[in-house]
């Protein structure tokens, strides 16, 4: 996808867009049903009966152009159950009834429907549906045809991802100029579908700046020259471990060295950890003092750390490291804990990397988990403002956003990434591309993508999503790595044998 196509704008710039697209002269309505009706031809060719739903805004006059253009090849029905409101609106209402076409108000008067358009709310609404509303999208929801919603589904809120008391899943949703965030994180992925892009053809002097961008992977940088050693891709420390949860400080231990770091050490707190059978490579042994860390060395603080006073000490030493630092887990929960440990991580002169899921998001920024998922976004970027970090709020539609505000949002992933232990994976991973040589953002970025994408691989090939272990998601992340590499790699890896 073009970087252009990737961007993500709010609702103060999309409706700044629209306004300087209309005083040049550009009629983005027409654009859209035109580009609707085009899209519905290539994808549910004539004849078919065709049932939209249009609203009494903007995206209901979308879906009454692009009925008008269908009327000579399909059977088409409106639904509208409240009249036009908008002069827009109401402009395309009188062209699609001059066409010869009909208007409906009682749904159940239609007849049977072999595609359903959802035009009723757009990316306006920012309000729960009353029992009016959320009873009409319960009885779209029961009709037994394949939904294709404009710009956003009904009912879903279109910057945060959440339904706004009932919402039309739909089994494509066409985004209009730009793609919505709420598309892909919270709610978004369980109501979108397939989403596409329809950029109507504006002109990019009217697009404004990116606020943010979908996420997408830059792996080229981790080619690898055959001139090498174990040297040449640094060194990790896991700190964590403690009694009873060595388990997930092998994990990110593991996964750093499947992600590629030349050398992984586990500074267990538990003595009694000493050999990962499976994974000897791994160098375990205590932590005796954090000034044995080598300031090149990426430090990953947190998996299985646990929250003792021994805990709390490491963690104020190792807030000092002059390397890269990531934390995770419990290293997120001490530092919730204690405005000093967050004053000590503002001060570092290297933005370290936290990987909160949602629950550690709120007690960080001290509300509840709840507060977090109502809008992902804005917590996120309270969490870099706040802590001076490049924080990675988890789960549906990842989120990774610096202190300048910037974020991307990665739309692949999915529920079976839902299992312990996958948290202690990404943060091996992250540690692994930062060892490499990768900045914080990229190396986040990379390892966010790759573990989505590894959970994708897994639905496609198990048909659903459950039953993956978080160590059985480690040679998927390898696989697509060294695919990614393949495919980048003109200079060495495309290279004839020389002999």
């Amino acid at each position: 996808m073009p970087a252009n196509e990737r961007a993500l704008i709010d609702a103060a710039a999309l409706r700044q867009w629209e306004l300087q697209a209309a005083q040049a002269g550009l009629d983005l309505m027409a654009r859209a049903g035109a580009a609707i009706a085009h899209w519905l031809r290539q994808h549910y060719p004539p004849p078919r009966q065709l049932l939209f739903a249009a609203g009494s805004g903007n995206n209901g006059g979308d879906a009454l152009i692009a009925a008008r253009l269908l009327l000579a090849d399909y059977a088409v029905s409106v639904w509208q159950p409240q009249p036009p409101a908008t002069a827009a609106a109401q402009a395309a209402e009188q062209q699609y009834l001059a066409a010869g076409g009909r208007l409906d108000s009682t749904l159940s008067a239609l007849p049977p429907a072999e595609l359903l358009i959802d035009g009723l709310f757009g990316a306006g609404l920012n309000r729960p549906l009353d029992a009016g509303w959320q009873a009409q999208i319960a009885a779209l929801d029961a009709l037994p045809c394949p939904r294709v919603a404009l710009d956003v589904p009904s009912g879903l809120d279109a910057w945060n991802g959440c339904v706004q008391g009932a919402a039309l899943p739909a089994d494509h949703t066409l985004a209009l100029l730009c793609h919505k965030p709420g598309l892909f994180t919270a709610d978004g992925r369980d109501y979108s579908g397939r989403v596409e892009l329809l950029t109507l053809d504006c002109p990019p002097a009217l697009v404004p700046a990116a606020q943010g961008e979908l996420l997408a992977a830059n792996l080229a940088p981790l080619r690898r020259r055959h001139n090498s050693n174990k040297g040449s891709f640094g060194s990790v420390s896991i700190i964590g471990g403690c009694a009873g949860m060595g388990g997930a400080a092998l994990l990110a231990g593991r996964a750093a060295l499947a992600l590629g770091a030349g050398k992984v050490r586990i500074h267990s707190l538990d003595a009694r950890l000493s050999l990962d059978p499976l994974w000897p490579e791994l160098m375990i042994a205590p932590l005796g003092n954090t000034s044995s860390l080598a300031a090149d060395e990426v430090v990953a603080i947190g998996p299985g750390l646990g929250q003792s006073p021994q805990a709390h000490r490491i963690l104020a030493s190792v807030l000092a490291h002059p390397g890269a630092l990531l934390l995770d887990a419990d290293a997120l929960n001490l530092l919730a804990g204690d405005p000093a440990l967050q004053q000590q991580l503002r001060q570092r002169p290297r933005p370290a990397v936290i990987t909160p899921h949602p629950a550690e998001a709120a007690r960080l920024l001290g509300c509840s988990t709840a507060a977090v998922q109502q809008d992902r976004l804005a917590a996120v970027r309270r969490l870099a403002a706040k802590l001076g970090v490049i924080a990675v709020l988890k789960g549906a539609g990842s989120l990774l956003c610096g202190s300048d505000g910037y974020y991307r949002l990665c739309a692949a992933g999915n529920a079976a990434l839902a299992s312990a232990g996958q948290g202690d994976i990404l943060s091996g991973s992250i540690a692994a591309l930062l060892a490499q040589g990768q900045d914080e953002t990229s190396a986040a970025g990379n390892a966010v993508w790759l573990h989505a994408s590894a959970g994708d691989s897994y639905l496609a090939d198990a048909g659903g999503p459950i039953g993956l272990r978080a160590s059985s998601t480690l040679p998927l992340m390898q696989q697509l790595l060294n695919q990614q590499l393949a495919g980048s790699d003109h200079d060495y890896h495309h290279r004839k044998p020389p002999f």
